[in-house]
């Protein structure tokens, strides 16, 4: 299949999964639930174009994406949650998350940015806070986007030598591949610690950015019974989208 040929067919798929996700919307709304998508990752792992693709076509009303910047003073004296929770879904509400509280399991744990006892005090509330949140009505999807070093190496040089992607950029970008190894400790321990049955982690493997983007659709779409629905849909592929497991740290399916 040529390029072009490629592209055409992307750009079908993605039109008739975003049909879909409308209808989807619609229930969201009628059914009034509260729905929460967390999307983590390495930097470059692709993050805002994912999310960009499920919102494109979605009711700006009930649909928002959300991505904090660095905390405040403030911020740094409150509950360590407490910053989130004003973007939280209400019913009928989509809310994504780009990065979220699990920005201290990863990018604080590794840069130094909190303490041993403060990550320690995470790993321990995170799962309780999540289950707080899923009693109270909230429907809490996580993806984590896994990329390979070789792909996060010529993404972060593809932002540096484009200046239409020059915002992408960060301090933290020039020592992503540096802390790799860091990254893929820390990155483990929090989906040990953090998969639960109410919250649990669903990993996506985006060296491919087309079809890490159709299937996190896909697999978002296979969450939900609503009228309309297109039960011919295709299902995700479990090869791209799979619910964590251990064991895939170590049969490969996870980058190392």
């Amino acid at each position: 299949m040529s390029k072009k040929e490629k592209r055409e067919t992307y750009s079908k798929s993605l039109r008739e999964l975003q049909v879909e996700l409308s209808r989807l919307q619609k229930h969201v709304i009628k059914s009034s639930k509260k729905v929460l998508v967390i999307f983590e990752g390495r930097d470059a792992s692709g993050k805002d174009g994912t999310i960009k693709r499920v919102v494109e076509h979605l009711s700006p009303r009930e649909t928002r994406a959300v991505a904090l910047g660095k905390p405040s003073d403030r911020d740094q004296k409150s509950w360590y949650f407490q910053r989130w929770v004003p973007h939280l879904p209400a019913g009928g509400e989509i809310v994504l998350f780009n990065r979220s509280w699990y920005n201290r399991a990863g990018v604080e744990r590794v840069m130094g940015f909190c303490s041993n006892e403060e990550y320690d005090e995470f790993l321990t509330t995170a799962p309780l806070f999540e289950q707080l949140l899923a009693h109270c009505g909230v429907t809490i999807f996580k993806y984590y986007l896994d990329i390979s070093r070789t792909e996060q190496k010529r993404r972060l040089k593809d932002r540096r030598d484009d200046p239409l992607k020059q915002w992408k950029l960060s301090p933290i970008d020039d020592t992503a591949t540096k802390h790799w190894d860091d990254y893929s400790v820390a990155r483990n321990e929090m989906l040990a610690r953090t998969h639960t049955p109410f919250a649990p982690w669903t990993v996506v493997r985006a060296d491919d950015k087309s079809e890490a983007r159709l299937n996190v659709i896909r697999d978002l779409l296979t969450r939900f019974d609503f009228g309309g629905k297109d039960r011919a849909r295709d299902l995700p592929d479990p090869n791209v989208v799979f619910p964590y497991d251990k064991a895939a740290l170590t049969n490969g399916q996870i980058a190392e």
